[in-house]
Formats: C-alpha cells, sequence, structure tokens
C-alpha cells in the first residue's frame, strides 16, 4: 500500500507528515483525520502547524482522493477559505462529494413538512426548466455581450455552501475581469460583513448593468434543475463569507440556498451585516410556507427591475 493511500484509508492519523521547511511551503493548521463508513472527516487544531504534502500540490491530494475508497469529505470550516476550496476542487475532480461540517438545525423545513418540502422542490424544478426555455434567447445574448466585452470565460463558478453543507458551484454570468480572484483579498480587505464592494474595480462595464438587474444570476436556474438549489431559500454562502459565520450560526448552513429570498426581496446590499442576515434567514426557515415562498417569488419582480440594492 502506497503512503499516498494509506493517507486516506487508516482509521485515525494525528499527524499526516511533517516536511523540512523550504521556500516553497506554506504552513497550515494540524489536520486529523478520522475514516468512518467510507467518509473522511477533516477537523483542524487551530494551535499547531504542519507542513502537509497533500495541501501544499492539489495534485497529490487529488491522486490520494482517487486511490482510496472514499464516498464522501466532511471539513471543519475553520480550515479557512483557501483550503476549504483546495479540498472542494480536488474532491470535485475525483467524483467525490465534500461537505462542511455543521452542528445540526432542527427546525429545517424538509424535517417539519417533509409531503410539502417534496411538492416545492418538484415546483422549483418545473419552474426552472421553463424559465430556462423561456429565458433562453436572453440568455443566449446575455452570453455574447459577456463573451466579446471582455476576455475570459461567459460563466463564473465559485464554491458555495449547500444542504447539509455540501459545496457546490454556483452558476453565474461573469461580470468581473478575467483575473478578479487574484486581487479578492486586496479589495475586500475591509469589509466587516458581507464580502460585497459598491465601487469594485473588478467589474466590467457590461457586468454592472447586469448586475443592477440582476441578469448575471440566471444561470443559476441550472443549479435549480441540477438539485443544489431552490426557487426562493436562505443566501447560498461563498465560502469567505461562510468561514465567519459564528458557531452558534452555522447551523443555518444546512439549508438549501434559493435564488431569491427574505434578504434579496428586503433589504439586499443596505444590509451586509453577517449576523442579520444569518437571523433573517433563520426566521424564513423556522416559518417556512407555499405563501411565503409565493410572497417573495412576486416581490422578486418589481426589485429586479428597479435594480433594488443591487451592485
Amino acid at each position: 500500500m502506497t503512503k499516498s493511500h494509506l493517507l486516506l484509508t487508516t482509521s485515525r492519523i494525528s499527524l499526516l507528515e511533517t516536511l523540512e521547511a523550504d521556500s516553497g511551503q506554506r504552513s497550515i493548521p494540524n489536520y486529523t483525520l478520522k475514516w468512518k463508513a467510507r467518509r473522511l472527516w477533516v477537523s483542524c487544531k487551530l494551535n499547531e502547524t504542519v507542513r502537509v504534502p497533500a495541501l501544499k500540490s492539489k495534485q497529490w491530494l487529488q491522486d490520494c482522493l482517487n486511490r482510496s475508497f472514499i464516498q464522501a469529505v466532511y471539513i471543519d470550516l475553520s480550515a479557512g477559505e483557501a483550503e476549504l476550496k483546495q479540498w472542494a476542487e480536488s474532491c470535485h475532480q475525483a467524483n467525490l462529494q465534500a461537505f462542511v461540517r455543521l452542528p445540526t438545525l432542527s427546525k429545517l423545513p424538509q424535517k417539519q413538512w417533509p409531503l410539502k418540502w417534496v411538492l416545492k422542490r418538484s415546483s422549483d424544478w418545473l419552474v426552472a426548466a421553463l424559465l430556462l426555455l423561456l429565458l433562453s434567447p436572453l440568455m443566449l445574448i446575455l452570453g455574447f455581450l459577456v463573451r466579446f466585452t471582455s476576455s475570459g470565460p461567459i460563466f463564473y463558478r465559485q464554491w458555495r455552501v449547500g444542504h447539509r453543507g455540501k459545496l457546490f458551484q454556483i452558476i453565474k454570468f461573469r461580470t468581473m475581469k478575467a483575473d478578479a480572484e487574484k486581487l479578492h483579498n486586496q479589495v475586500m480587505a475591509n469589509q466587516p460583513g458581507l464580502h460585497k464592494c459598491k465601487d469594485d474595480p473588478r467589474i466590467t462595464q457590461i457586468g454592472r448593468w447586469m448586475r443592477k438587474f440582476s441578469l448575471d444570476e440566471l444561470p443559476q436556474l441550472l443549479n435549480v434543475l441540477r438539485g443544489e438549489m431552490s426557487l426562493v431559500g436562505p443566501r447560498p454562502w461563498a465560502l469567505y463569507d461562510a468561514v465567519r459565520i459564528e458557531p452558534e450560526l452555522q447551523g443555518r448552513l444546512n439549508a438549501v440556498p434559493g435564488i431569491t429570498g427574505a434578504w434579496q426581496v428586503t433589504t439586499r446590499s443596505h444590509n451586509c451585516d453577517l449576523a442579520s442576515v444569518n437571523r433573517m434567514d433563520l426566521d424564513y426557515l423556522h416559518q417556512w410556507t407555499f405563501r411565503k415562498d409565493l410572497k417573495f417569488l412576486l416581490l422578486t419582480a418589481p426589485k429586479v427591475f428597479t435594480g433594488f440594492g443591487a451592485y
């Protein structure tokens, strides 16, 4: 058995491996791995550091995952944005599911009203399919505008936290310059709440117009068809926001995120406080009804047409 295979199949490893320091390596939190029922549980010890070859080389980690019998990987939020993203991408390449470890949330709609929830998810799929069919000419035009007004891909994919902590890639029309991710920390360094910047210099001219009317979010209908999102639900949290949520509010990340919801139609970018947005989403989950979903859908249209809180 190779060392990389052993890494992901032994029952418990306190330290993966310590290497001699060199200029090409970086210190990251020490990881403890626990193997249980074909699932890999990745815990993080913040008071120690270790140099781990698997996280220094993305290919090395992917090879480990490919040779293991793992079906899913569960990672502590305390690992941080960069490590969560690297685990997510490596799991994606190895055709494995990646989750963040979360406290349970008992008052999820699917637990309280299972039959109504099945109807909601069926409605999501049917409505999303119909909207994609009706809006496909507009989406083709938008894709053409994105492609020929700036260099880079038409679509932008970003890791988000979904149902029960499952990591998935949200799909949007690209509204920023191709190298926007490299400037993320520089632009958002002084943002205490949600990572949203009103005068973000990375946004393209056509991207700013698309954002004003939420046209960049139309491809999320594909996420709905894939079962990763709902038409209505809590905000889908990006990794850089999810890792900053207070532990007592992390249970809210168990919910199925939505394209629109309470935050989008009531305050949107006028309220970027993490705790406030989380509590708004929790209130929605605890008081969920079909009527409330329909209300949010009806309120979304005028908000989109007027560019409410968008930038």
